[in-house]
């Protein structure tokens, strides 16, 4: 059995890259700076995880009142773009779409980059996360969102991987079929983590249907995003016919996608604040007073679409600008979800003894959090980098 899996890993088509060869780039202003913030990054999150590992949570600013933080946050950001990249893969390589054969390989590789990403900085949360894999096995907890989360995006992964292998082969038949059950998983994953969210009864605001097709539709969003900055880097904005072609087709299906989201958003809002239910109706009203978000609504979703609108996706230069600021929105979004559900203290929390809980709860990351969280970002560049080096990420001929 092992030796089978060998013989067929040594089938795997790769690159023999050199240490020098992977540092060479094309040393353009715009490579120059990606290359000297991935290592700022990568080096922030070394810093980042030896204060944590000395300083366990304290090195964070959540509390009792405010439990989930920006590393929740961060880690939603790039299983979102897992999925969303997923979803953009499965176009060519699973439904055919001869057009979008483009950029299967690259999708998924990116797929498999982000949820790695993910899981790193997502590991430094948890207490003890290799405890966690162990009873994540021995004591599964059937009846919780939380388990199956892990156990899906870790299926979902598993499923990336062999698709990407079978890509990279040339094998579509079997590439189709590991697809199409990746995304699978990976769209139960995706609306089982909304259910994270959905199912906080004593959070009103979040409780409910809304957050597990929410995440679906908001991961196709952020799939398109990064399709145009992956392409953009990949022709250094210079793009062939073939390819002008397929981001056009890209950029309608996000304007149609954009225009749903702004819908859904305005509907949830409303049936927030409609009725003035307690510790729902006051946190809506509070949302739509705060700068973090109109600036996911300004960055995510109108500049978007006004370029959209204006453009109808015929000029894929100035989207992939668009998306750069998309993607800024998109993180604003996650963060905006997991703090705004914790805006309101829960009523039988108390600050000090005998001392009521404040009427809002207040937090800002700490460095610690923020280097982190950055340095995931770092990775995130620094493995898809190195894949395009180790591996054809072009479209087979």
């Amino acid at each position: 059995m092992v030796n089978k899996a060998k013989e067929f890993v040594a089938t795997i088509p790769f690159n023999k890259v050199s240490i020098k060869e992977l540092l060479s780039f094309e040393k353009s202003p715009r490579n120059m700076l990606v290359a000297v913030l991935t290592v700022a990054f990568i080096a922030m999150f070394i810093i980042g995880v030896a204060i944590y590992l000395t300083h366990g949570h304290h090195a964070y600013n959540v509390t009792r009142e405010h439990p989930w933080g920006l590393l929740i946050a961060v880690y939603i950001f790039f299983v979102v773009s897992s999925t969303g990249l997923c979803i953009i893969g499965s176009l060519g390589d699973v439904f055919g779409f001869k057009d979008y054969m483009l950029i299967s390989k690259r999708a998924i590789f990116g797929s498999i980059v982000t949820i790695i990403a993910g899981f790193a900085v997502i590991a430094f949360e948890i207490g003890h996360p290799v405890t966690m894999m162990i009873y994540n096995i021995l004591s599964p907890g059937l009846t919780s969102a939380i388990w199956w989360m892990g156990t899906l995006y870790g299926l979902y992964l598993t499923f990336m991987i062999i698709e990407f292998v079978f890509l990279l082969k040339g094998d579509m038949k079997k590439a189709k079929v590991f697809g199409l059950t990746g995304l699978l998983v990976g769209l139960a994953a995706h609306s089982n983590l909304g259910s994270v969210f959905g199912f906080l009864n004593a959070r009103p605001i979040s409780n409910g249907v809304f957050y597990p097709t929410y995440f679906i539709l908001t991961a196709f969003i952020t799939g398109v995003f990064i399709a145009f900055i992956i392409m953009g880097f990949r022709y250094n904005l210079n793009f062939p016919d073939k390819v002008k072609k397929m981001l056009e087709g890209l950029a309608k299906i996000q304007g149609l996608l954009i225009s749903i989201l702004i819908f859904f958003v305005a509907w949830k809002l409303l049936t927030d604040m409609y009725g003035g239910m307690p510790n729902r109706a006051e946190v809506a009203e509070h949302i739509l007073g705060s700068v973090p978000f109109w600036t996911e609504v300004i960055l995510a979703m109108v500049i978007p679409l006004v370029i959209i609108l204006k453009t109808m996706g015929k000029k894929p230069v100035l989207f992939f600008w668009a998306s750069l600021s998309g993607m800024v929105g998109i993180f604003f979004m996650r963060y905006n979800l997991v703090h705004d559900t914790q805006l309101k203290p829960l009523q039988m929390l108390k600050v000090k003894e005998y001392q009521l809980a404040p009427e809002w709860i207040h937090y800002f990351p700490s460095a610690t959090e923020i280097m982190i969280s950055l340095g995931g970002l770092g990775l995130c560049i620094a493995m898809y980098y190195a894949g395009t080096k180790f591996f054809n990420l072009d479209e087979d001929h």
